[in-house]
């Protein structure tokens, strides 16, 4: 099977770690791809938002298989103008992908299904703006209604701080604050079917102890421990099945990797924070023969064989990572898509009864690229990915 995965990030680094491993898959080409993905795979340029470049690449480099791994293409319609040409696409199509798009169009959905989420008012200009801010109060939460790559949200106390943030988006949704730990499921679906991943927890704020402006992400970590028993089951019920099941009515079904971001609140189930799509997994564990075994249910439509309505996967206990606990200013330097370090891990218990406890796995810690909410740019901290090892 020939692959050509779509961007150039860490995101899709580890997905071109995972494909390259796979026996199944004779050639990677990614594009446009960076240097460190360039030792995994062929590299070829490509403006990743144009879906007529794209579309004409797929078919030039004779592919089975498109990967889009950021989000950006997948608003453009890449997936579209890949399945026109009957190539099977692993990502959801330009409307449903408006869930990553607009925030709006995402409380809408989560609206019309009775998914529990925090109340929201989109506003537009400076008196909408203000009199949502003082509907809701501190801690004020302002997003920008459009993709932002994980940085155009603002949780202040400060409100002239929360109007600026409002006025530099333009059309912004202001949320009600909920207090708790945020969470963050994966979920591959073929827009009907659901297998739920691992649950995660990122931290996007630049200082130490949550402090300063949003990035694209400082780092990520799973399994969460200290998540409530039956957590993955009741967001499977409450959010992701309702959600997938209004995207089907509106009569654009979602497939792909779905990601729903959570806080947990103390005054009773999970509240949604935000509902959106992913195209792949970000900086946490990669499930090979997972993949393999339900990759073609989410590329392509009729489903080849059904899928149960949901299925758990267990998940690896793995160290922290030694980078995470030595001071900021003595970790080494690497460019973006460099692979830092690798270690062994043992997987403690089977995913998806898939393997036996026991199986070596590698933990791969990736440098990956950071843009602060203020425009500087810059190395991030990276992610951990887990891959199979072969054998």
């Amino acid at each position: 099977m020939r692959v050509l995965l779509v961007g150039g990030g860490g995101r899709e680094h580890a997905l071109a770690l995972g494909l390259a491993a796979d026996p199944s898959v004779e050639r990677v080409i990614a594009a446009p791809g960076n240097p460190g993905i360039g030792a995994l795979a062929e590299l070829r340029e490509v403006h990743a938002t144009d879906p007529s470049a794209v579309a004409a690449l797929a078919v030039e480099v004779g592919a089975d298989l498109v990967v889009i791994g950021p989000e950006a293409p997948l608003v453009a319609g890449v997936a579209d103008a890949v399945r026109a040409k009957g190539i099977a696409v692993f990502g959801p199509s330009a409307e449903a992908a408006r869930l990553e798009g607009s925030k709006t169009f995402a409380k809408d959905v989560m609206t019309a299904a009775g998914v529990p989420t925090a109340r929201a008012h989109t506003c537009t200009d400076e008196p909408s703006t203000a009199a949502a801010l003082d509907d809701f109060g501190p801690p004020y939460v302002v997003k920008n209604d459009g993709l932002a790559a994980g940085k155009g949200v603002v949780v202040t106390d400060d409100r002239a701080a929360a109007l600026t943030h409002a006025a530099d988006c333009g059309r912004v949704v202001v949320e009600e604050y909920l207090a708790g730990p945020e969470v963050s499921l994966f979920v591959v679906t073929d827009g009907e079917a659901a297998l739920p991943l691992l649950p995660a927890q990122d931290f996007k704020r630049v200082g130490d102890g949550d402090t300063g402006p949003n990035t694209g992400g400082m780092g990520a970590y799973a399994p969460l421990p200290w998540t409530p028993p039956g957590l993955v089951d009741e967001v499977m019920r409450d959010v992701v099945h309702p959600t997938l099941a209004e995207m089907r009515r509106r009569g654009t079904p979602f497939a792909g990797l779905l990601y729903v971001g959570l806080a947990i609140t103390a005054d009773g189930p999970p509240g949604d924070r935000v509902q959106r799509p992913a195209s792949a997994t970000r900086r946490l564990r990669s499930y090979s023969r997972c993949w393999r075994r339900h990759w073609p249910a989410c590329c392509t439509r009729p489903r080849p064989a059904p899928w149960p309505r949901t299925r758990r996967c267990a998940g690896a206990t793995a160290p922290r990572s030694p980078s995470w606990s030595r001071p900021r200013a003595t970790r080494p330097r690497h460019r973006t898509g460099d692979v830092i370090a690798t270690t062994g891990l043992t997987r403690s218990t089977t995913p998806c009864g898939t393997s036996t406890p026991g199986t070596q796995f590698e933990q791969i810690w990736l440098r990956t690229r950071r843009t602060t909410a203020n425009g500087g740019t810059g190395n991030g901290s990276g992610g951990i990915v887990y891959l199979i090892k072969p054998t």
